[in-house]
């Protein structure tokens, strides 16, 4: 089985995140992280070279692949902010009352912090953790 490719490293998230070129979404950054650590209840972590996640689960699909990720997390890519919380139950009636976003199967982008709902982005996360730490319990 191949080694898998994003898993935590050394790096502290503000290094990586002091150097976010663009001055507001390196804030935003910070600002997201200090959300998601009070929403997870997990201190931020680099998960390869460019993830900030946020506590971790071991996964195994029925093909056999199996491996660690974060439970939620966010990462600065170059059009926006892609934010790392799975699909679950609830999922649509927190979007509708989000904000601007584009959302993909397990991602929501957005451009800035300002544009979503600071409160429904945190339920979003504790939701999203917690269908995951229901669906892969600790062994």
């Amino acid at each position: 089985m191949a080694e898998q490719k994003t898993k935590p490293t050394e790096q502290t998230v503000a290094s990586f995140l002091d150097g976010v070129p663009d001055e507001n979404v390196r804030k935003d950054c910070f600002d997201l992280a200090k959300l998601m650590e009070k929403a997870t209840g997990f201190p931020s972590k680099m998960w390869g070279t460019s993830i900030v996640g946020f506590g971790q689960y071991h996964y195994k699909y029925e093909s056999g692949h199996e491996g660690y990720s974060c439970l939620a997390g966010f990462a600065p890519r170059k059009q926006n902010i892609a934010l790392y919380v799975m699909a679950f139950d609830n999922r649509q009636a927190l979007l509708d009352k989000l904000g601007k976003y584009k959302a993909g199967k397990g991602c929501l982008y957005i451009k800035k912090l300002s544009d979503v709902d600071g409160e429904v982005l945190k339920q979003l996360v504790k939701e999203s953790v917690a269908y995951l730490q229901k669906k892969y319990p600790n062994k």
